[in-house]
């Protein structure tokens, strides 16, 4: 029940994706891809779905602070999306110029957006990757914030009956789920202008808008931004050891950002020869994939045997290389943490 509201508010967001979905692929088939919307769409429900899940101790004082997650979640985080939109609103009020530079057609002029083709500039691809890093780089801070720091504040065993462990598995979730949130909030606002009449462009703080301006592609103008989506698929492998799942995490990140600056800069011969993605690129995605999961597996799973660490790592960079070359149309942000964590997870168990 404490949970309930996370699980309803999910669930309304992945019909709200859905709507978006179908009315972007109708108004722009050319440019909007209905299978990620989709798969998006599940993804939200599937989280809404596990959330509960994540917490099934009985304990009073966990029980508490999972409370007190409800509310960061559900009505802290709306409450300040809320309330930047409302200052703009208001700042937008007292300065009407600001409406008339913040339109859809400005930021595309701004930041040399086209749909012709689905190519970006390396000062682009940075950015993208590093947006996309992002939330690997948060989770393990969290995490090891809560086992070195509160964890030696209250001892390994915690208090009260939560240990570290519980402790940075909360932190992580509020702050992800409640990041999606504020991400799919901005999202709706970004494409109202496209979809209806309304105009909410001009809500957008400029910082925001120049961040995505920075890290888009012409044909992502019509479609749901990257971070939330993988963001996403990492709710639904959090069930996982930390080490599988944090691994997973590198690999859609650095794998992914290695195959294509290392591509972009290197990379000469293309595979398929329609294709921007180059023999280089994909050899350093399968290499990045390789070390990062092996050191992850190191540093956060002591004891695991070298032989066994090595045929997981390559497992998980071998699906890496399998989805980078292939050329399903679902969005690899989702497929790549998804099945290399699986993949991994399996192994795991096995060996």
């Amino acid at each position: 029940m404490i949970t309930l509201p996370v699980t309803i508010i999910y669930f309304l967001n992945g019909i709200g994706h859905l709507y978006y979905g179908y009315r972007l692929n109708k108004k722009f088939p050319k440019f909007h891809n209905m299978y990620d919307s989709i798969m998006l769409a599940c993804l939200w429900v599937v989280a809404g779905i596990v959330y509960p899940f994540y917490y099934l101790d009985d304990n009073l004082i966990l029980i508490g602070y999972l409370n007190i997650c409800t509310i960061f979640i559900c009505i802290f985080t709306p409450f300040m999306v809320w309330l930047i939109l409302y200052y703009q609103k208001r700042n937008i009020k007292n300065n009407p110029s600001i409406r008339e530079r913040r339109t859809v057609e400005k930021f595309i002029e701004i930041h040399g957006l086209t749909t012709k083709n689905n190519t970006h500039s390396f000062k682009t691809d940075i950015t993208r990757k590093m947006l996309h890093l992002f939330p690997a780089l948060l989770i393990m801070f969290l995490w090891l914030f809560a086992i070195n720091i509160w964890g030696d504040l209250w001892s390994q065993e915690g208090i009260w009956g939560i240990t570290a462990q519980d402790f940075g598995k909360m932190l992580i979730l509020t702050v992800g789920y409640s990041g999606i949130l504020i991400f799919a909030a901005l999202d709706y606002v970004r494409l109202a202008p496209l979809l209806f009449e309304r105009n909410l462009f001009h809500l957008l703080p400029d910082n925001v808008l120049n961040l995505l301006g920075k890290a888009m592609k012409g044909q992502e103008l019509y479609g749901f931004t990257k971070p939330a989506t993988l963001v996403l698929a990492f709710s639904t492998i959090f069930f996982f050891p930390f080490p599988i799942f944090f691994a997973a995490a590198l690999i859609a990140t650095l794998g992914d950002g290695a195959a294509s600056i290392m591509g972009k800069c290197f990379g000469k011969k293309n595979f398929p020869k329609n294709s921007p993605k180059t023999l280089i690129g994909y050899m350093a995605g399968f290499i990045a994939s390789l070390g990062v999961a092996f050191l992850s597996l190191i540093i956060f799973l002591q004891g695991l045997n070298l032989i066994k660490n090595i045929i997981i790592s390559l497992a998980g960079a071998t699906v890496f290389f399998l989805i980078d070359i292939s050329t399903v149309k679902l969005d690899d942000n989702i497929l790549n943490p998804i099945i290399s964590a699986i993949v991994m997870n399996v192994l795991y168990i096995i060996l």
